[in-house]
């Protein structure tokens, strides 16, 4: 299925230094956008976040993401998990944090993840899982649902290493002399996770980032699969196994070279980007306030200008808003 997917047409890339022109691109036209707000035209890197920053900054937030997940009750699903990565890695190559904040567009890609995945959650029980005001989460998140969707052009079905490493692991059992291969599946699962932080699902296939989670479980549990990929799994395509072997290399050097950002550092860009950012997009303010009215209401019935206006007031009915049906 990933062969003819979406996935491998139009969100898998060529290597890093691609995926880095996307982000500095954006970054580029938002300040070109928004370069009269800075108050100083010739120094346009205090005011506004830099490239490097924006990476920090995101790279903390998808932190948060997985506590977020790891949290959430009913048990949410590693695919959802997966999925909603996908998403936040995929939005933020055609958008700047300085346009949608990623604390916002965090909630709305589990959000639409957990659709995707038929993990039923309703719009009530999902913002029970976020602390502070219910009412604004919900229309933080159904306002940007179809933003996000549109931003994602449609392409919503993700491929996640789990069936490949099931597959795997099926004919290690069948085929090889390890004994008890289920030992591998904790360093199989500590890989995968720390595969989330890196760009490994923007560049290479869930059955190379897959093999790459069994491979390293196998060398942390002394156990050698070079006969195994070599003599079994690939005795009928043995041209392929150098770009398998490289992929492999590759993804388990983004997971060993991956750092956790300075909490300090990204504390210091939050206050930047409090300043920076687009308040088209700001959910506290008047700006978005007032487009969000306007959006929902007709022109003739606007309600009051207390800045009481929620979405979940214009239909109680969460499915309403469930395009995915």
């Amino acid at each position: 299925m990933y062969p003819q997917s979406s996935q491998k047409r139009s969100w898998t890339f060529a290597n890093e230094a691609q995926l880095h022109a996307f982000r500095v691109e954006q970054n580029t036209k938002y300040i070109e956008e928004h370069r009269s707000e800075a108050p100083s035209p010739d120094n346009l890197e205090n005011y506004f976040l830099t490239p490097a920053e924006e990476s920090l900054l995101l790279k903390q937030y998808e932190i948060y993401l997985v506590e977020f997940c790891r949290r959430f009750e009913p048990t949410m699903p590693k695919c959802v998990i997966g999925t909603a990565f996908h998403y936040f890695k995929r939005f933020y190559l055609n958008n700047t944090p300085m346009d949608y904040h990623p604390k916002e567009i965090l909630a709305t890609c589990v959000f639409v993840a957990c659709k995707v995945e038929e993990f039923n959650v309703s719009i009530n029980q999902f913002v029970n899982n976020i602390k502070g005001d219910r009412n604004k989460a919900t229309d933080i998140v159904l306002s940007n649902e179809l933003l996000l969707i549109g931003q994602l052009n449609y392409y919503l079905t993700i491929h996640n290493p789990f069936r490949p490493i099931e597959g795997f692991l099926i004919d290690i059992k069948t085929r090889s002399n390890m004994q008890n291969p289920e030992r591998l599946r904790p360093q199989i699962d500590s890989f995968i996770d720390s595969t989330f932080f890196t760009d490994a699902c923007l560049l290479h296939t869930p059955s190379q980032i897959g093999l790459a989670a069994v491979l390293h479980a196998a060398s942390k549990e002394q156990e050698n699969l070079d006969s195994y990929v070599t003599d079994l799994l690939f005795v009928s395509a043995r041209e392929k196994l150098p770009g398998l072997i490289d992929a492999v290399r590759k993804i388990r050097m983004l997971v060993k070279n991956y750092q956790q950002p300075d909490r300090e550092k990204v504390k210091a860009i939050e206050k930047k980007l409090d300043k920076c950012r687009n308040q088209n997009n700001n959910p506290d303010s008047e700006l978005y306030k007032e487009r969000l009215r306007r959006l929902y209401t007709d022109e003739d019935d606007l309600p009051a200008e207390d800045g009481s206006f929620h979405i979940a007031d214009v239909s109680s009915d969460a499915s309403a808003m469930n395009i995915s049906q």
